[in-house]
């Protein structure tokens, strides 16, 4: 379920100032953030964000793609290795 319109997209406040401090200044920097749940807006394009995913920041460049889209989507925190096949499972007997 999306969010009401009238409430508006979530950003974290420290991480919109951090952005429009850096569009301010012009400076390009990985800008760490660990909230995932931050919805991907306008000004962030073209910088590059670290998204925590649980282990490390995932670095991750916003393009206008993006916009509207969250976060979290772009950094997975888990790592699917596959399902044993047949083969292994019968000679694990």
């Amino acid at each position: 379920m999306s969010r009401s319109l009238k409430k508006g997209p979530f950003i974290d406040p420290k991480l919109l100032k951090k952005i429009e401090r850096l569009n301010a200044t012009g400076g390009r920097m990985v800008i760490r953030t660990w909230s995932r749940s931050s919805t991907i807006f306008p000004q962030m394009v073209g910088h590059t964000i670290g998204v925590y995913d649980g282990r490390r920041h995932i670095p991750i460049y916003i393009t206008e793609n993006m916009v509207g889209h969250k976060l979290g989507e772009f950094a997975p925190t888990r790592t699917f290795r596959g399902h044993i096949s047949k083969a292994e499972k019968k000679g694990r007997r």
